[in-house]
């Protein structure tokens, strides 16, 4: 079959994998997507699905030209399955199949564990949807509104990528799958989300580019591990959502960085040199430095349990499979097969925090989550430059990846961001200095109103240097419905 670059948009859903070839599987799709637009109704933006949002539309996926702007409202918009082009002659890249072809079926041995991969990616897509349905509401700006809503229907569009791998690949169990994605709910009692990070709140938009910036992160070097997948389908379909997902951290790292720099220039104005002297920096309508640390703290420690226990069988398993690999596992210089390779893992020794040497096998985590850890690094670095260049003395830090942890060598720790052990009644006394407090959520919220005049901003973040898709400063990216 010739793989089809462009989307065809003559299809209920838009596809380029010749689903209407694929009866099975195009009425099992259409089957599902009455109950999508229930959820999306039910768990999408509130208050807002009857606007006209200025979003991108993947009609290629070559990454040359892939994408349109238009208005559309957001339960009109698209959604479909897009795959990266095939590669002829692809092979596995790692693993114990290293260098056998590709598969184009799922190799029934590995069945239930690909099958899980899909359901845990699967399941953080509706999740963070769930998340920040509420945000529109007290949007800074509409330029910020529209980005919250093109990172939603993406997020939707992304679920429909793990949910076509579900029904074309799996029969009965995945059609039952795809059904629980859109039956459980983020923070929910009786039928939470997978994953501990996704049942979490996003009470205000710093929370909200906090989990761009880092969550999204973690979804970045998530896909960039499937993408090397040797089943085939799973690394073109995570091939592509990568190219949806830069957009995604875009929002994050600006956020934070536009907040980073309205709280500066407020302090320079003011004639205000002490970045501790919270209540006066507060008056002045913006985020203090020390609070957007915690906030950093708070969001890195909740995406670090995402790449789970640093020593892991199960992750070795999918490594040794060939159905999950490393960060661009085809640009590391090794064997790819770890048979007799170690990895340094940070562990918890006599109370100490020691360097450990592991089979690498086993510390496929560790090794992802130092690649993410890095990653984060950069990003912080350019916030840091921000402020330097407005003169403001402080400094944003990374927490240690021991702080705050429930998952892993350090869930029953006590780790300061600095990485010094402590007992439970230092860490009690010194909480709220290292995490945000409930007054401090307070604050951030009472900062939040909305704001809605083309090319106006709340007074607490920064106007971006460029619009999306090169518009005016007061161009209006939402239709807001009366």
């Amino acid at each position: 079959m010739n793989d089809i670059i462009d989307v065809d948009y003559r299809e209920k859903i838009p596809n380029n994998v010749n689903l209407s070839e694929d009866r099975r599987v195009l009425r099992a799709l259409e089957s599902w997507h009455p109950g999508y637009l229930d959820w999306w109704k039910d768990m999408g933006p509130e208050g807002f699905q009857e606007s006209l949002v200025y979003l991108r539309t993947a009609v290629s996926v070559d990454p040359k030209g892939w994408a349109k702007f238009d208005y559309v409202k957001m339960p009109e918009y698209r959604w479909g399955i897009l795959l990266a082009p095939h590669e002829e002659g692809r092979t596995v890249p790692f693993g114990k199949h290293y260098g056998e072809p590709v598969w184009q079926e799922v190799p029934g041995e590995y069945r239930a564990l690909l099958r899980r991969l899909i359901v845990i990616q699967g399941d953080t897509e509706p999740a963070s949807v769930e998340q920040q349905r509420h945000l529109g509401k007290t949007a800074p700006s509409l330029y910020d509104m529209r980005n919250l809503f093109q990172v939603n229907v993406e997020e939707g569009r992304h679920l429909w990528a793990m949910v076509y791998l579900l029904q074309k690949y799996f029969g009965r169990d995945g059609r039952e799958e795809a059904e629980e994605l859109l039956r459980r709910r983020s923070g929910s009692t009786d039928k939470p989300r997978m994953l501990g990070a996704f049942n979490e709140a996003t009470p205000d938009w710093l929370s909200f580019f906090c989990f761009s910036f880092f969550t999204d992160r973690d979804g970045k070097m998530q896909l960039e591990s499937l993408a090397q997948s040797g089943f085939d389908p799973l690394s073109r379909t995570c091939r592509f959502m990568l190219t949806e997902e830069a957009h995604h951290m875009f929002v994050g790292e600006t956020g934070i960085g536009r907040t980073v720099q309205r709280t500066c220039e407020a302090m320079k104005a003011a004639g205000l040199e002490d970045p501790h002297d919270i209540e006066r920096v507060r008056a002045l309508g913006v985020i203090d430095l020390p609070t957007i640390q915690k906030k950093l703290n708070l969001h890195y420690s909740l995406t670090l349990d995402l790449f789970g226990s640093e020593v892991s069988t199960n992750a070795a398993n999918a490594f040794n499979a060939g159905l999950k690999g490393r960060f661009r596992e085809t640009a590391i210089e090794d064997d790819h097969k770890l048979e007799s390779a170690t990895y340094p893992v940070l562990k918890m020794v006599d109370g100490q925090i020691r360097r450990i040497d592991e089979p690498a096998l086993t510390a496929i985590n560790m090794r992802l989550r130092d690649d993410y850890t890095g990653d984060c690094q950069k990003g912080i670095g350019r916030f840091n430059k921000i402020i330097e260049r407005t003169g403001v003395q402080f400094e944003l830090k990374l927490s240690h990846v021991g702080f705050h942890r429930h998952i892993g060598e350090f869930r029953d720790a006590h780790v300061t961001p600095d990485g010094r052990v402590i007992d439970k009644a230092a860490w009690d006394k010194n909480r709220d200095k290292y995490l945000p407090t409930a007054a401090d959520g307070d604050f951030i919220v009472s900062l939040t109103k909305p704001v809605a005049e083309p090319g106006k901003f709340a007074s607490w973040i920064a106007p971006p240097k460029v619009g999306i898709d090169n518009r005016p400063g007061e161009f209006e990216y939402v239709k807001i419905a009366a």
